[in-house]
């Protein structure tokens, strides 16, 4: 496992941008991609009407947010377990529900697969299908918008306060043609280091989430949430942790997002945490429901999970992270927020 590590750190550093077309902590627009059915191909955009027609109006957003380890082998392999694995929970939902799908640590290799997967085509939009808005062309973040929601623009904030090339990327989008949301998908800061990034990081977040036109927003993603200051990086900058908001308990089994998975050595290092989370504000949208994913998802294929348990792991799990997801019902223009209690997906 080791080995595996310095292998990826070496990677990583050959693939470091130095001539890059943005300024750090400032935001950069970018396209996202829609796909064209009748050319069978993907086309830019960046800011579009309504895409899919719906015939019911818009009354919950689901988002759900997932790490898929980077670094361990067999990467088509484990990221087609986790789409066919979000497929099987989006395909659940009602109509009336929009979902988006954060997800961080992604390669270009896991970008051809998600621009090649059918459903993926068919129902949503996609920040990213290759790498140029990454500071490093090794792994990023990408999102996927349901196509109910127009998309009004994307966006990143490269961070300055940053030894791993982080960012946020932001989507605003258009929930039944009157309010906007704004959705960041952040993978912040690894490790414990002084002095600590991961609190500028999420200031400089939340500052574009508290823009004054915007009804709702919300932040999610691994915040690799380790140490104690961590535990109130929501407050500190005004936001709302939906797992806290509907009953959650820190250092509960109900909460932990990674150990659980992680290589066995590494649990037993350091236990299990709470590292991806889901903050919010605003009075666009209550949050009616919160739980964890992806336990369990393993490599079927016989050959690679022995590799994978070969490394170090209990079982071919696909990713160290269990995923979040939460639940947002839409509040009309101006009817107010409503209190809402503890609810499951």
């Amino acid at each position: 496992m080791d080995e595996v590590i310095k292998q990826q750190i070496s990677i990583i550093n050959n693939k470091i941008k130095t001539d890059v077309p943005w300024e750090q902590d400032e935001s950069c627009p970018q396209p996202f991609h829609l796909y064209d059915s009748s050319a069978s191909q993907w086309f830019a955009h960046t800011s579009t009407a309504r895409q899919l027609p719906t015939s019911a109006e818009i009354t919950h957003l689901e988002l759900f947010s997932w790490n898929i380890d980077f670094m361990l082998p067999f990467g088509d392999s484990r990221m087609g377990a986790a789409l066919a694995h979000l497929q099987s929970l989006i395909s659940k939902l009602p109509e009336s529900t929009a979902p988006v799908i954060f997800l961080q640590e992604c390669t270009p290799s896991d970008l051809r697969l998600l621009a090649s997967t059918p459903w993926i085509q068919q129902s949503f939009a996609v920040t990213d299908l290759e790498n140029s808005m990454w500071a490093n062309g090794h792994y990023g973040t990408t999102t996927l918008i349901s196509r109910k929601c127009p998309v009004q623009q994307v966006f990143r904030v490269h961070f300055s306060a940053t030894n791993q090339e982080r960012d946020g990327l932001f989507a605003d989008l258009l929930l039944n043609d009157q309010q906007i949301f704004r959705l960041c998908n952040a993978h912040l800061e690894s490790l414990a280091l002084k002095p600590p990034l991961r609190p500028k990081q999420m200031e400089l977040i939340a500052a574009h989430l508290h823009s004054p036109s915007i009804p709702f927003a919300l932040v999610a993603g691994d915040f690799n949430a380790i140490e104690p200051f961590d535990r109130s990086l929501h407050t500190d900058t005004k936001l709302t942790d939906a797992f806290l908001s509907l009953g959650g308990v820190e250092d509960t089994e109900e909460g932990y997002t990674w150990g659980q998975q992680a290589a066995t050595h590494l649990r037993e290092q350091f236990g299990c945490s709470r590292m991806d989370k889901i903050f919010f504000r605003g009075d666009g949208a209550r949050c009616v429901g919160f739980e964890s994913f992806g336990q369990g998802v393993e490599l079927q294929d016989p050959t690679e999970g022995e590799r994978i348990t070969g490394l170090g792991f209990d079982k071919a799990w696909i990713t160290d992270h269990l995923g979040v997801r939460a639940r947002f019902e839409v509040i009309a223009a101006g009817n107010g927020q409503v209190e809402g209690g503890r609810g499951r997906l």
